[in-house]
């Protein structure tokens, strides 16, 4: 094995980046999951200003499917928190903001004017089986919430992506009117002057995880 377990860069592919060494660092190399975030606001602005990038990557169809659940209220988070598995109960709870990153089976109905060109999609889709939506939207939404995570660090956030809770019980407390389903929880914030995040782990290596045939 020839795992890496510092985020190094290698000097002559860097030079094949079409970004600088510092917005490689802060999108990836030193960007790291934090747990313990400081007692710092996050303005409204910033999660806007991510989201304004991320709507830009591209989805399947261009359905656009991921819907944000911003939590801020101290009892909303404490209705959220009833859903979280133990170990993510605390830093949910600490976090200065959280946001549940959830998908729209009912992306059709916004086709009209995401894929105009697409004539009779919404009436094709709402005519099929919700199980056929509910799986596009869930695997179109998971990539925007990639997006998500980087979108917030380009916005100098940080960020704690969590997939232990019960994501029946958020969507019967939250989305219950609107039919969205959660996918992952993202605590936001800075971070912690001490104990933020665990140790970096290894990485895999390119030629770990690649075949080319």
């Amino acid at each position: 094995m020839t795992t890496d377990t510092a985020p190094t860069a290698d000097t002559t592919l860097d030079e094949l980046l079409e970004i600088d060494p510092a917005t490689a660092g802060l999108l990836f190399r030193e960007a790291r999951t934090v747990n313990v975030f400081a007692d710092e606001p996050v303005p409204d602005e910033k999660i806007q200003a991510a989201y304004d990038l991320v709507r830009w990557g591209p989805t399947a169809m261009n359905t656009v499917p991921l819907r944000l659940l911003v939590v801020r209220e101290p009892a909303a988070r404490a209705r959220l928190v009833e859903h979280m598995a133990d170990g993510n109960k605390t830093k949910t709870l600490s976090a200065p903001l959280t946001i549940v990153a959830a998908a729209d089976p009912s992306f059709h109905e916004h086709l009209p004017v995401l894929a105009p060109h697409m004539k009779g999609a919404r009436e094709r889709f709402a005519a099929g089986s919700e199980e056929m939506r509910v799986g596009m939207a869930r695997t179109s939404a998971l990539i925007q919430v990639g997006y998500l995570i980087i979108g917030l660090r380009a916005a100098g956030l940080h960020v704690g992506p969590m997939t232990g809770f019960d994501a029946d019980g958020v969507d019967s407390e939250f989305f219950d009117e609107n039919g969205w389903r959660s996918l992952v929880v993202l605590n936001v914030g800075m971070p912690a002057s001490e104990g933020a995040s665990h140790p970096r782990q290894a990485r895999l290596r390119f030629d770990e995880v690649s075949l080319t045939v």
